[in-house]
């Protein structure tokens, strides 16, 4: 990392000996990404910056399941995910653009380890099953852009007590079982993952993305849904099986789908068309 010197946006290269680097030393072009996700300001590796990208990453690029509920296949390795996001302007699930973006990040000199976390979402569990993102400047950040409705600004990691996640209020708590994040209510706080701060590579993901999206019994194979944030959050839309949902200002609106209007909704909010199922790669 380069302190508070600025980086211009040029095509970069995953340092070669970081075995914490994007699979296969994948170039990210950095121009292309940045133009993407509509970022033009100056990037410093400070927390600003940092927040500033999350905000439009989370905006622009879907956390959706389109592909995998389309049966089509998904892999975890970045050169699968960049092409995707940056290239084929679509969006993915936490391997697919939480790995990209942490490409992005690395490629703008940031200090970036990737984690392995466990969602709690459907009970205490111990399978690594999530992907999320350290950032250090000067102390540790938790960042994710892949966790559908959750914070949409950096987290301190090491910071004890109630946080301002941007779109509610977070804690990130450490036990003898790892740290554990978690969105506090005014009823009952509500855990959303844990994780070990130990650097993971996209690879150590591979049968986790195989189980969850061959097991047909699960919400990514039965209903399609793709969500976003509007203009850097909180507002949020979101677009299930039969259903758009629209928060502006912290009020939600509900709004019937049909099925022969679901293709036009989705281009309409998210700028891409239903995956196409004859995609060479697809089983690449």
């Amino acid at each position: 990392m380069r302190g508070e010197e600025p980086t211009t946006p040029e095509t970069q290269e995953d340092d070669l000996n970081d075995p914490m680097a994007a699979s296969n030393n994948q170039k990210v072009n950095v121009a292309s990404y940045l133009e993407r996700i509509g970022f033009d300001g100056e990037i410093r590796q400070d927390l600003r910056t940092l927040e500033a990208l999350q905000r439009a990453h989370l905006s622009t690029v879907p956390f959706e399941n389109l592909h995998v509920y389309h049966r089509l296949g998904v892999r975890t390795d970045t050169a699968w995910s960049l092409a995707k996001i940056v290239d084929e302007g679509r969006g993915g699930w936490c391997f697919e653009v939480n790995g990209a973006f942490s490409a992005l990040l690395m490629a703008l000199d940031f200090d970036v380890v990737r984690l392995g976390a466990t969602v709690l979402l459907g009970g205490e569990s111990k399978t690594i099953d999530h992907l999320t993102i350290e950032v250090a400047l000067g102390e540790p950040y938790l960042v994710d852009v892949g966790f559908g409705n959750s914070f949409i600004k950096p987290l301190k990691l090491e910071h004890s007590g109630p946080q301002d996640g941007g779109t509610g209020v977070f804690e990130i708590i450490h036990g003898p079982r790892g740290a554990t994040l978690t969105q506090v209510e005014t009823a009952k706080p509500s855990e959303l993952y844990r994780f070990d701060r130990i650097g993971v590579q996209m690879s150590d993901f591979d049968a986790a993305s195989q189980r969850l999206q061959s097991d047909r019994n699960l919400q990514w194979s039965l209903h399609p849904f793709a969500t976003r944030l509007l203009d850097g959050g909180p507002d949020r839309v979101t677009l299930l099986e039969d259903t758009l949902k629209l928060i502006r200002r912290d009020q939600l609106t509900e709004t019937p789908v049909a099925a022969e209007a679901w293709e036009s909704t989705l281009i309409e909010w998210f700028t891409m068309p239903s995956p196409h199922l004859g995609r060479e790669d697809a089983e690449g």
